[in-house]
């Protein structure tokens, strides 16, 4: 007799592939997205995947969604393995709310686990979409995979539109998490905790590394080093050979054809080298110099409402500070920034302005490019930008340059040139504002977003060129790494009105906040999980009706018995994760000596869990055994 073993279905799977990519080519006109890809995300794999904006990321991921046909090759998902994928636009036509779109796969009863991640991404799902934003939708999209829980995510840019407490609420879930997942995300720190291997791809090749991308940037620069010389020796090799050809052929032209058709092979190697794309060529141009006073904020508030904003805050900003705002989405850092600058007045205190300033603002909207207007017309119809007598040129920085010529400068072709802004990705639409920005001199720069959707590249090239700008700037960011690289001081905007400054970047700012001025939001997910019963379909169902009782299935079972045989195993395993939840928030050192309430409460939810999965097994093996 075959011995029972209890259904544990994530340990029971075998460690074959969850996916399998092989010969994957795909052309979409001009050079090869791909060509001949073969590829393996094993069980257990946590691999960013990363690549200039345009070299084919949310490509490659739809097609290991299957949700792009490659040109040729096989995509191979073993049965039984269920692939999810976060879209960046998801279709919620057809559903009334965010919940219920999150939730739409979901079996019946389990709708909770959509209150519990939404809890961690900070959406309302009673949130009815037509009046959800984009950033709204994109989390119900990224909740919506976190509840279904598939063997394998795929997560394009999945912090876009988190705030810094649900990008770390996001962070410790997929660090906990046993599923395998790919994620591209320009979020370093982000990258830097989660992975353990790395897609690099690299105008159409894809390479993988068996490291996280704690070391991506050091092998990339190693790959590049080594394909200069090589480049560099095939060079010097064709220079030889055409002197060779030049000086020596006449005398021995029949013996030696086959080297000139050796050379000729050589050129054609070089040619189908593919030259790296160049980095933007960004500069920021101070304007004139402001007064070493640049803002001066004394017990400034705001109240929308009911709502308090702000409350008595000071704040000082001096020339060639880099002031950073953080916070909560929601919680006032755009109000607070509108206010710094003139365009909103407080409604207590006062804000003084210095002297000589000249403003120039990256809105987080992009609200400063017009969508249905071409990128020409959106350079050439600035009339910051416009050239006198000549539509063909802008102003950049006091010198006339072709509006081609300026947009190849940040990396757009000729092609793109009269294609409508909302065509454009949104890395292309923010180095589009950037180029904008940039043509303009500045002595306070007000950067709000400024990182969402661009690559590491660029982000590197942005933080070099705020090192050396002369003026002052004040960033909105979600993205830690670049807020360390950046400022040097911190405003944390805490909610309730209250904001304080710290001295550095966001990693002081971590380090030096009161431990309790901040509730994490996965304690809250647990706090709400430890006041609900254990889910009702963990108990025995009621008797069913005699006549239903008395048909009998195959294997002995009536057929209200063979359904319950079939639920039990999903039913096993919430219970398990539930207890996995609560036995890590109950192992907080401090948390019985602090939180009393909160500690009873979670042990009566872990011992209930604990009765209702006993109860759930013996269940399981009486009508396994009967069967």
């Amino acid at each position: 007799m075959t011995p029972l073993r209890l259904p544990h279905t994530r340990a029971a799977m075998a460690r074959a592939p969850l996916l399998q990519l092989s010969g994957i080519s795909l052309t979409f006109g001009g050079n090869p997205v791909f060509d001949n890809l073969d590829l393996v995300v094993q069980p257990g794999d946590r691999v960013a995947l990363v690549g200039r904006n345009g070299s084919g990321k949310s490509t490659l991921m739809k097609v290991m969604a299957g949700l792009v046909e490659p040109d040729q090759g096989l995509r191979v998902v073993p049965p039984g393995i269920s692939v999810g994928y976060m879209e960046q636009d998801p279709d919620l036509s057809g559903f009334e709310t965010l919940g219920a779109f999150a939730a739409s796969a979901l079996p019946e009863g389990e709708s909770y686990k959509v209150d519990v991640v939404a809890e961690g991404l900070k959406f309302r799902p009673e949130t009815p979409v037509a009046t959800a934003s984009g950033g709204e939708r994109r989390r119900a999209a990224l909740a919506k995979l976190l509840a279904e829980a598939p063997e394998l995510m795929l997560l394009d840019e999945p912090t876009n539109h988190l705030d810094i407490q649900a990008i770390e609420w996001l962070e410790t879930e997929l660090r906990d998490t046993r599923t395998a997942f790919v994620l591209i995300s320009h979020d370093r720190a982000f990258l830097r905790a989660l992975t353990r291997a790395t897609l690099w791809i690299d105008r159409g090749e894809v390479r993988r590394r068996e490291s996280g991308f704690e070391g991506f940037e050091e092998w990339r620069e190693t790959v590049w080093a080594e394909e200069d010389e090589a480049r560099h020796k095939l060079e010097r090799k064709i220079k030889a050979e055409a002197k060779w050809a030049v000086e020596g052929i006449s005398a021995r032209r029949k013996r030696n054809m086959g080297r000139v058709r050796a050379l000729y092979a050589l050129r054609d190697e070089r040619a189908s080298m593919i030259r790296r794309q160049g980095t933007a060529a960004m500069e920021f141009e101070s304007g004139t110099t402001s007064g070493k006073r640049v803002i001066e904020a004394k017990g400034i508030t705001k109240v929308f409402g009911d709502r308090t904003i702000l409350r008595g805050l000071d704040l000082r900003v001096l020339r060639g500070d880099r002031v950073a705002f953080v916070g909560p989405n929601g919680v006032g850092k755009t109000t607070l920034l509108k206010m710094l600058v003139g365009e909103l007045a407080p409604d207590t205190g006062s804000v003084t302005l210095g002297t000589n300033l000249e403003i120039a603002v990256f809105d987080q909207t992009r609200a400063q490019l017009d969508p249905e207007a071409s990128l020409w017309d959106n350079l050439t119809g600035d009339p910051a930008m416009r050239v006198s007598g000549n539509s063909d040129q802008v102003m950049v920085r006091g010198t006339p340059k072709h509006a081609v010529a300026y947009l190849k400068d940040f990396l757009f072709d000729e092609r793109q040139a009269r294609a409508p802004v909302k065509s454009l990705s949104g890395g292309e639409k923010a180095r589009l504002l950037l180029a904008k920005l940039m043509a303009k001199p500045s002595n306070l720069l007000i950067l709000d977003e400024p990182t969402n959707d661009l690559d590491v590249e660029t982000l590197d090239l942005l933080q070099d060129i705020l090192g050396d700008y002369d003026g002052t700037v004040l960033l909105v960011s979600h993205d830690r790494d670049f807020i360390d690289r950046v400022a040097t001081t911190t405003v944390a905007l805490e909610g309730q009105g209250r904001a304080t400054v710290y001295p550095g970047g966001w990693s002081d700012y971590a380090a030096q906040r009161p431990s309790t001025d901040v509730t994490r939001a996965e304690d809250r997910a647990i706090e709400r999980l430890a006041e609900k019963p254990a889910p009702k379909s963990a108990a025995r169902p009621d008797p069913a009706p005699p006549a239903k009782s008395a048909a009998k299935t195959a294997g002995g079972l009536s057929f209200t018995e063979r359904k319950r045989l079939d639920d039990l195993p999903g039913v096993i395993a919430r219970l398990e994760a539930e207890i996995a939840k609560l036995t890590e928030f109950l192992s907080a050192p401090d948390l019985f000596t602090k939180e009393p309430a909160k500690f009873r409460k979670a042990t009566e939810a872990i011992a209930e869990r604990q009765s209702a999965l006993a109860k759930a097994e013996e269940e399981w093996l009486a009508l396994a055994e009967r069967e």
